[in-house]
């Protein structure tokens, strides 16, 4: 008897258990006792700087390519009005997209640890119901929905392109390209919207020698928090160093030497290429690509066409003309760069005017031995030709160019994204293109 009244006593009991379950959309359901107004701002204030200048340095490397110089430069041909802001690329200083670049592709891994305590910070919002209350939270919902989707696929994507994990459904460039205008939108739309709440929650903080009204109830802090075991403050720094220690970790693949050996989470880390002149960091391979000895030996010919017909040009006779230098690094879209490293060869310039271009060198579209893979050919406006500095490298560092440096001859351009610094060059075309 006593066992069948202890059983029967259950159902009684099953309605306080159910009650006392929680879904996300019910604010009792996030106990943390670290979310709170001040917390969220202080971070949404950081990522208001650096996604600005992720933006800003993503739109210099869209321009770096020349986009609207030919087709072929450009993975987006139904951009339309996204494309009004395109300028020419300047030549100086030769370090422009070296820094550029890096500055996007570093800001954007340090801000990782920032972007996911922002997104947990503000979660519970996420689940809140009803979805709308009214119009304008209506519009204030589908602004947050662009902006966390458009920055979790800005970031997704990057970081994959970054570590060489091509996973897209299509083409990173163009992705990425239109990704980034989607989250453009959400992120306007957000900042119009919170920043003056983020700067009046900061300055709420500041002393200003008069009483201050009662603080209204914090709506992100949690209703029945948990024991805290770590202060805001220590949640802040905690995300402080994830940065500080991707930033270690990541920045070193911009430099030669022993920082490069830094770079742990970047496969442009490591040690540098080999032994020699030529040891400094490539990123396709003539072996990646096919090129073989017999592509580059004895019969290879550079192919130089213009107005004064089709020229065609040994290595031994493009050694011969007049030879020119120029201490140039390269700069890849991934974000890792080499030092300067010292070019020596023909000027571009002067192809044009072998090609019939005298006195002013024009646009040129240059072809590689390579047969796939993207950037195989590429254009150059010109003002890159005109450069002084611009060459079809046949050495660099005081030796020939090895294989996997472009050997027989390569282009260098300064300031241009490394892509466009074409490697086993087999054809120049001069004109406007």
């Amino acid at each position: 008897m006593p066992e069948r009244r202890r059983i029967a006593s259950l159902p009684d009991r099953l309605p306080d258990r159910l009650t006392a379950l929680r879904t996300p959309a019910d604010p009792g359901f996030w106990r943390s006792p670290v979310r709170g107004v001040r917390f969220t701002a202080v971070l949404g204030l950081v990522l208001l700087v650096g996604l600005t200048l992720l933006f800003v340095t993503g739109l210099l490397s869209y321009a770096a390519y020349n986009p609207d110089l030919d087709p072929v430069n450009d993975k987006t041909p139904d951009k339309g009005l996204l494309g009004l802001y395109l300028f020419a690329w300047p030549t100086g200083p030769h370090w422009l997209y070296r820094l550029t670049q890096g500055l996007h592709v570093t800001v954007g891994i340090v801000l990782v640890p920032v972007l996911l305590a922002k997104l947990w910070s503000v979660i519970p919002r996420l689940f809140a119901l009803p979805p709308a209350r009214s119009v304008g939270h209506a519009l204030e919902r589908i602004s947050l929905l662009l902006l966390v989707g458009g920055a979790l696929f800005e970031f997704l994507t990057g970081l994959l392109n970054i570590q060489l994990d091509y996973l897209f459904p299509g083409s990173f460039y163009t992705l990425h390209f239109y990704g980034a205008w989607v989250f453009l939108a959400g992120f306007v739309a957000h900042v119009a919207l919170k920043l003056p709440q983020a700067v009046r929650v900061l300055r709420s903080g500041i002393p200003r020698g008069e009483p201050e009204p009662p603080a209204a109830p914090d709506p992100l802090a949690a209703p029945d928090p948990l024991p805290a075991t770590l202060s805001r403050r220590g949640a802040l720094a905690m995300v402080g160093a994830g940065s500080l220690l991707l930033l270690i970790t990541s920045a070193g693949r911009s430099f030669d030497g022993p920082l490069r050996r830094t770079a742990l989470l970047t496969p442009r880390g490591g040690t540098e290429q080999g032994p020699g002149p030529n040891a400094f960091q490539v990123n396709k391979t003539a072996a990646a690509v096919r090129i073989t000895p017999a592509d580059t030996g004895e019969r290879w010919r550079l192919t130089v066409r213009g107005p004064a017909g089709e020229l065609r040009f040994s290595r031994a006779e493009l050694l011969a003309m007049e030879q020119h230098s120029a201490a140039l690094p390269i700069a890849c879209v991934e974000g890792w760069s080499t030092s300067d490293q010292l070019w020596r060869g023909v000027r571009l310039s002067d192809l044009a005017a072998l090609a019939g271009y005298p006195d002013s060198p024009p646009d040129v579209f240059v072809e590689s031995l390579q047969r796939s893979g993207s950037f195989r050919k590429a254009a150059l406006r010109d003002n890159q030709v005109r450069d002084g500095r611009s060459l079809l490298a046949l050495e660099v560092n005081g030796a020939p160019l090895s294989p996997d440096h472009g050997y027989p001859a390569r282009i260098i351009v300064p300031a241009a994204p490394g892509v466009l610094n074409t490697k086993w060059v087999e054809t120049l075309t001069f004109g406007e293109l």
